[in-house]
């Protein structure tokens, strides 16, 4: 195994780590957030609502959820991880070595994926006691959850490395992520909306990883899945060559 590979391996298994060890924090709040989100939307509002394209209300709204909690996820692991690494001056051990900004955007964007792909198959193992998932095209859902939650570790490494206290991180998390989702055409169809308001939620980058993530889970989308997959999938790349560039300038490290 190469030098580089040591130092790539070594620190995306620490902050691997960093997350694994408090479970309590990590993996039970997603559980309890969904498990009532399923009751309140799926089982007692979704018998009401009844079927939407063609799948039970519960099923529809699963799709979104899972995007909520694991971009949600990835965005903080790699927020919180740098910014509370600045604040207590412990990233500079990481800075110091010689590893390539490259490896240190990239142990830090698979550590914030992981840390998303796990909160993803939590909540639909949460789904799984409420409904039935369907997988209509698994190479889809396994594609989008990759670039989703890649895409979201990459900008919660440029939050981190913005954020001059903690408050930053809960107004980008709380009043930015959560509201785009919402919005996103979580809990319900674009086909509800006004022509003027459905073109307005097409600006909405949201629409588009729900609704990928919906079809690959249940074949349900209202958007072209191939066109959303390359422009997400695009603008993953530049996030994580941002990440590259703030890296090589110290952003946020040195000054």
């Amino acid at each position: 195994m190469s030098r580089r590979s040591v130092q790539l391996k070594t620190l995306v298994h620490r902050e691997i780590l960093r997350f694994v060890r408090r479970p309590y924090n990590t993996f039970l709040p997603p559980i309890i957030t969904n498990t009532l989100y399923f009751a309140v939307f799926g089982v007692i509002l979704g018998n009401r609502i009844g079927a939407i394209a063609g799948v039970s209300y519960i099923q529809f709204v699963l799709p979104g959820l899972v995007v909520l909690g694991a971009i949600s996820d990835a965005f903080e692991n790699a927020s919180f991880s740098i910014f509370h690494g600045r604040w207590n001056n412990y990233i500079d051990a990481v800075i110091v070595t010689p590893m390539s900004n490259f490896n240190m955007v990239a142990s830090y964007a698979i550590a914030s994926a992981t840390r998303g792909i796990l909160t993803a198959a939590l909540i639909v193992g949460v789904g799984l006691v409420f409904t039935s998932v369907p997988l209509s095209h698994p190479l889809y859902l396994v594609a989008f959850i990759l670039v989703i939650t890649t895409l979201f570790g990459g900008l919660g490494i440029i939050g981190g490395l913005w954020a001059d206290d903690f408050d930053y991180l809960t107004v980008m998390n709380q009043f930015i992520l959560r509201p785009l989702v919402f919005f996103g055409a979580v809990f319900y169809s674009l086909e509800v909306l006004p022509p003027l308001w459905r073109d307005i939620s097409l600006l909405n980058p949201m629409v588009y990883m729900v609704n990928g993530v919906r079809y690959g889970m249940i074949g349900v989308t209202e958007i072209d899945p191939n066109v959303s997959l390359v422009v997400l999938t695009a603008a993953t790349v530049v996030v994580l060559f941002v990440d590259f560039l703030l890296f090589r300038r110290g952003f946020g490290l040195t000054e």
